[in-house]
């Protein structure tokens, strides 16, 4: 089976735009013939109520909100007879999960996967489920999502384009596949409410629960002792202050074999010559980018952490973020410390890839659109919070009101021991 599906996606990635009709027949195929294996599993699996199914980003880390919930589940002592299943593209890197109480790790898309979700009672993600899954009538899917959106999503997409790989049409299709499964969606705030509702095009809005991100607890409840040991862990010496540049993916840079790539904006040569002495850089790239960034030269003063597992750990020993259209900025606003904006492709963005949820007079942080421009202001961030503090108050206001470092103790209760009962 997996061979199949690795055959047809290759195909998939040669055709491409240009071969639409080729391209929506196969998927056709494919989730046909998937189905029809997953219903076996789903026919054969009985319901064990005290089973959890965990994975993030589709199995590529132990991060965000399920990571979160899974954490709190292992420390809350009503939740003590759960299993706990966590799937994984690289299942021997995180092994070690097995060492926990209670807890399986297994293959994102094996056999064990399709099998410990035909048989759990509760499903925990932070992005799409595979298509193929039926979800049983006992059963419970909790949607995380994985942050606040500043660009529109689902639904909501209304400029022409889609992105590389899918239309407009089939990515509402691939939401709505989604969220017609759904038992409950996490939402941080009342403005994501109203958003998910849209984007996801939910047809009961009941089932949003407004309790904060589980994924920000951490952000209340770390200690130095943890800032010592990640930046020990990344090789960070010194007292130099720390800027993350988190810049988002771009639905048109797309390679045929590889997936999403990222092309660089910043010329860290300027950088170096200009902070090197103050300052060292974390550069963090999107997890759909596919392209390794050699920054060789930069060593000692740019690190990538673009593979490093959980971004929250990055958060918390950063004194400054750089961002673009990426949510980063959402959650790392509960630091409450700078956030600049570095947005080099505006007008093409917002025009021709994808719009925005607010308006950006509201963005809690200079909008730059050279990096002349950006690093102007970072030699002026000495009168950052004068300028700043008062749309940053009213942006946490905002967005962040919720984040109080129990976030995940309220989606067990309102989610899972609510529906032990």
């Amino acid at each position: 089976m997996r061979q199949v599906k690795k055959a047809i996606k290759r195909k998939l990635l040669k055709y491409g735009k240009k071969h639409h009709t080729f391209l929506t027949l196969l998927r056709k195929a494919m989730f046909v013939w998937g189905r029809v294996q997953y219903l076996n599993y789903y026919y054969s699996n009985k319901v064990d109520d005290k089973m959890v199914m965990f994975e993030a980003y589709m199995g590529r880390y132990f991060v965000c909100s399920p990571k979160a919930i899974y954490n709190a589940m292992q420390n809350d002592e009503r939740c003590s007879d759960y299993k706990y299943v966590w799937a994984f593209k690289n299942p021997d890197d995180f092994k070690y999960l097995e060492e926990n109480k209670n807890t399986v790790v297994v293959k994102y898309g094996s056999r064990q996967y399709y099998r410990y979700h035909a048989a759990a009672k509760y499903w925990v993600t932070n992005s799409r489920l595979k298509e193929i899954i039926k979800k049983k009538d006992n059963q419970v899917y909790i949607q995380c999502w994985h942050g606040t959106p500043l660009k529109k999503l689902g639904y909501d997409i209304s400029v022409k384009g889609g992105n590389a790989m899918n239309s407009i049409n089939d990515i509402r299709k691939k939401y709505k596949t989604d969220s017609k499964r759904y038992t409950y969606m996490i939402s941080p705030s009342a403005f994501c409410t109203e958003k998910f509702a849209s984007a996801f095009d939910l047809e009961d809005k009941s089932i949003l629960k407004e309790t904060g991100y589980p994924r920000n607890d951490f952000l209340y409840n770390y200690t130095q002792q943890d800032v010592a040991e990640i930046k020990d862990r990344l090789g960070i010496k010194g007292d130099k202050k720390i800027i993350l540049y988190a810049p988002t993916w771009r639905d048109d840079q797309h390679k045929a074999g590889m997936g999403y790539v990222y092309k660089a904006q910043m010329d860290f040569d300027k950088m170096q010559k200009e902070f090197g002495d103050e300052y060292i850089i974390l550069f963090r790239t999107h997890y759909f980018v596919a392209n390794y960034i050699d920054l060789s030269k930069y060593e000692g003063f740019v690190y990538n952490v673009s593979t490093y597992d959980d971004i929250n750990d990055l958060y918390i020993i950063s004194d400054l973020l750089i961002t673009d259209y990426s949510s980063v900025f959402f959650d790392y606003s509960n630091l409450k410390r700078p956030i600049y904006f570095y947005m080099y492709d505006f007008d093409e963005y917002k025009n021709n890839l994808r719009d925005f949820y607010i308006d950006l007079s509201d963005l809690p942080g200079p909008i730059t659109k050279t990096q002349d421009e950006l690093m102007d202001e970072l030699k002026n961030i000495s009168t950052y919070e004068s300028r700043y503090r008062e749309i940053y108050d009213k942006f946490n206001a905002r967005f962040t009101y919720l984040e109080d470092g129990q976030s995940s103790v309220r989606v067990i209760e309102q989610c899972i021991l609510s529906e032990s009962k």
